[in-house]
């Protein structure tokens, strides 16, 4: 089974001293299977855990930091968790637009992960639902 394997991968990198760029990727494939499995907190966990991995070794405005973030934003959205996933992409949108464009693939899937927060938060205001809309 994959999460096994990923698990056993984990521990294997851990043990030998790997490199932290080798620690991520496990991590990161580790909370991939705890995603597919269903396990949503886990999986939200280990993204937080690697999205400030990243911005430790190569700053927040790093291309691997920014695809950790969004995937840690996206995580807080799949929990229902709109406020953070608003907060964090709303941090991770300016960087993202500077670093890589604003058309890049990224920082239109970030700005998504704004708007779908705003908009789907309970008791959303109408100007909330306003700038979901502008945003996109």
């Amino acid at each position: 089974d994959a999460l096994s394997v990923r698990e056993a991968s984990l521990a294997t990198r851990r043990r030998i001293g790997a490199p932290e760029e080798s620690m991520l990727v496990a991590l990161g494939s580790l909370a991939n299977s705890y995603h597919q499995l269903g396990r949503l907190e886990e999986t939200n966990r280990i993204l937080g855990d690697v999205y400030s991995r990243h911005c430790r070794l190569s700053g927040e405005d790093g291309e691997s930091s920014l695809a950790s973030a969004y995937n840690y934003a996206n995580s807080f959205s799949e929990l229902g968790r709109f406020e953070e996933a608003r907060s964090l992409s709303r941090k991770a949108i300016p960087v993202t637009r500077r670093v890589l464009g604003k058309n890049h693939e990224l920082t239109l899937r970030m700005k998504w992960i704004y708007a779908c927060a705003l908009y789907k938060k309970r008791g959303a205001t109408l100007d909330e639902r306003r700038e979901a809309v502008t945003t996109l």
